[in-house]
């Protein structure tokens, strides 16, 4: 596992990103989803620079392909736009973007359930009874 502290000149905020072996998900997208969640919560704010790509990779000690493909994971979902030359910066909130983002990984995670729950036989409403009661509700 590794920690990188990484402090920006043109960013005020700290930038930790932890990186696990262990976790069974590609690096990269580690890297997505922990920006992603910086953007979101506005740890990270509209035009923060972000290390640079051999930056980053120097630092979690893993490939420059790796934090390439995480950089244009970002920008494809756009969370975050490349200036050539000047790096890669926070891009305006898109809080339709965002939550359709958000929905979408929703609806994954339901599917799975819905497919663990009909392997075990688990029923529609057994479901709903304890998604309510996850939810808080009564």
């Amino acid at each position: 596992m590794y920690i990188m502290n990484i402090y920006n000149i043109t960013m005020v905020v700290k930038m930790n990103i932890i990186i696990s072996n262990s976790r069974g998900q590609p690096i990269y997208e580690q890297i997505v989803l922990q920006i992603k969640a910086m953007i979101i919560s506005g740890e990270l704010n509209e035009g923060d620079a972000l290390p640079s790509m051999r930056l980053l990779a120097k630092e979690l000690r893993i490939s420059v392909i790796t934090t390439k493909r995480a950089y244009d994971e970002l920008e494809k979902e756009g969370f975050i736009f490349s200036v050539t030359g000047k790096g890669s910066f926070v891009a305006r909130k898109n809080l339709e973007l965002i939550k359709e983002h958000q929905l979408k990984e929703i609806e994954n995670h339901m599917q799975a359930v819905a497919e663990l729950a009909g392997s075990c036989g688990v029923k529609l409403d057994e479901l709903i009874e304890m998604m309510t009661l996850i939810y808080g509700g009564e």
